[in-house]
């Protein structure tokens, strides 16, 4: 009787694998010799797919990025609810995957999917109305804002044992041993805390006229229009005097739904 036939190497089996490694052991686990031997096969063999272990690193970030929704981005749509559903969206992906965040949160590089991330934000900002210099920022403030979140949790930072928290050394901490029991609820509602207070901030910054980066013309060159540095975007968009669409003459109107 013929031995049954292994399944065939191929980019997506080593990435996915790759990512399951990841997921389960973290980041320090994963060589191409640990990954070549869940996979069942030799580890030169892997190298017929990628140059690098880095190489692999690359794919399965990208695999990670593209569960990223960008579909807000296009379409006109409002900029606030479009920055709103992409941090949840971004968020998920992230914290479905948290043993990679700490490798993502070293910048897209060359990564395409990154890079399509990044384009599409832009892109977007640009095309509601922002100047090219405060898109780059936006852009920017939102990725150090949802990567450091899914870092780490702070509920589960906490230890379940109430006799951790001396009320003699911590007076106001008597009921922290109840919040790793409800770390999803904490930090979900941390997140979505952050998240609108920071799209507030946003708003009013057309409300007082400060959207370019304050008006003191010493941001540099990306308030030439240049665009985010190494995206190759050309600032297609101009900035519009009255700031952009959505953001109402007040810059406070809600625009998500109050979901």
């Amino acid at each position: 009787m013929a031995r049954p036939r292994k399944p065939l190497l191929s980019r997506d089996r080593i990435v996915t694998a790759a990512l399951a490694l990841i997921d389960t052991e973290g980041l320090a686990a994963l060589s191409t010799r640990r990954l070549a031997a869940e996979l069942g096969v030799s580890g030169p063999s892997l190298y017929n797919h990628f140059a690098t272990k880095e190489a692999i690193l690359d794919a399965v970030a990208d695999t990670v990025i593209d569960q990223v929704d960008l579909s807000m981005f296009r379409g006109g749509r409002d900029w606030r609810q479009a920055l709103l559903d992409w941090g949840r969206s971004y968020r998920a992906a992230l914290t479905a995957h948290p043993n990679i965040v700490p490798f993502l949160a070293t910048g897209p590089g060359l990564r395409p999917a990154g890079l399509r991330m990044a384009d599409a934000v832009f892109g977007g900002m640009v095309e509601a109305g922002w100047p090219p210099a405060q898109a780059t920022r936006i852009g920017a403030l939102m990725r150090y804002f949802v990567t450091g979140s899914a870092l780490g949790s702070f509920a589960g930072g906490f230890v379940g044992d109430a006799d951790a928290y001396d009320p003699a050394d911590y007076p106001h901490l008597g009921q922290a041993h109840l919040l790793a029991r409800h770390r999803e609820r904490v930090d979900e509602g941390a997140f979505e805390t952050g998240l609108r207070a920071l799209l507030d901030g946003l708003a009013l910054q057309y409300a007082d006229g400060s959207a370019g980066g304050g008006g003191t013309g010493t941001e540099g060159a990306h308030d030439t229009g240049a665009g985010p540095v190494g995206t190759g975007a050309g600032g297609s968009g101009r900035a519009r005097s009255d700031g952009p669409r959505g953001a109402g003459a007040g810059g406070s109107g809600r625009t998500d739904g109050g979901g």
